[in-house]
């Protein structure tokens, strides 16, 4: 599904102009830009979170050399699915 055919299908169902929508996710990104870098942790609707996480310096390897390399801490966003939509997709494996 492309972007647009996202936007279509949300427009139809909600019965939106397609230009409404993408404004509308045009506001969300605003609000997620300006809030997440404060709050660290910001709802997405019923879909999960995005948030901030820290990651920790630690030792990786050159793939291509083998040699050993620093990867220096830094600060990464995350999305977290919400429970009902993982539920739905991910499936357990048996024990």
């Amino acid at each position: 599904m492309t972007r647009t055919q996202f936007f279509s299908a949300i427009a139809e169902a909600s019965g939106m102009k397609t230009k409404d929508v993408k404004e509308m996710f045009n506001h969300a990104y605003d609000v997620i830009m300006k809030h997440l870098p404060k709050e660290g942790k910001i709802p997405v609707g019923n879909l999960g979170f995005i948030k901030l996480v820290q990651r920790k310096a630690r030792l990786g390897r050159n793939p291509a050399t083998g040699e050993q390399i620093k990867i220096p801490a830094k600060t990464v966003v995350k999305f977290t699915v919400a429970s009902p939509i993982r539920a739905a997709f991910v499936k357990k494996k048996p024990k």
